[in-house]
């Protein structure tokens, strides 16, 4: 025999149910949130500029951003700015820099231009000349595992034409810095 359902019991079912969607569409954004705060975290940093080596593409007090993941499927290409750190150690200073020479090749500042393997480099902006080539005087070979970076603001930056700062390895690299985020009158892509 067929049980009747009562007006009350329907809407005690309903309501049971609509609770339940609710619950999974909560459950879903949650997931959706976690996973989107774990790619951001792995994928993606920012650091705040604190120095005037990268004037004027950067200035100090500007937050970018940091694609960490940029260099997992392509390698890092001459004229990328990056974010490396200064050392290996977890706490080591961040800086960003502009590559100019690549694994393997040689680099030589001379009369204010820099040469790679031998070669005038001609660069997609414009920079001073350099009144100081630092340890690049005489040429530098770089490893199979470093980069050669230096700041735009080439007569006032402490990059790999010092001693102290010299090449940087492969294993230093932090990733591609892309965006600046802040303040918002120079947000945009860093060319």
């Amino acid at each position: 025999m067929a049980k009747s359902v009562t007006q009350q019991e329907i809407k005690r079912r309903v309501r049971r149910e609509k609770n339940r969607r609710i619950l999974m569409l909560l459950l879903q954004l949650m997931v959706v949130l976690l996973l989107s705060a774990a790619c951001a975290f792995v994928f993606f940093g920012s650091v705040m500029i604190q120095e005037n080596s990268m004037n004027p593409t950067l200035e100090s007090g500007d937050r970018v951003f940091v694609n960490r993941a940029a260099y997992l499927v392509t390698g890092v290409r001459r004229g990328d700015v990056i974010a490396y750190r200064s050392s290996n150690e977890i706490d080591a200073g961040i800086h960003v820099k502009r590559v100019i020479a690549l694994p393997g090749e040689t680099i030589q500042i001379k009369d204010g231009l820099i040469l790679i393997n031998g070669k005038t480099y001609i660069e997609n902006k414009e920079f001073p000349n350099i009144s100081k080539p630092g340890i690049a005087e005489d040429g530098v070979k770089l490893g199979s595992d470093q980069y050669f970076v230096l700041g735009d603001n080439r007569n006032n930056s402490e990059d790999s034409r010092f001693a102290d700062v010299g090449n940087i390895a492969k294993s230093s690299v932090i990733g591609k810095v892309w965006f600046i985020g802040r303040p918002a009158k120079h947000a945009g892509f860093v060319r």
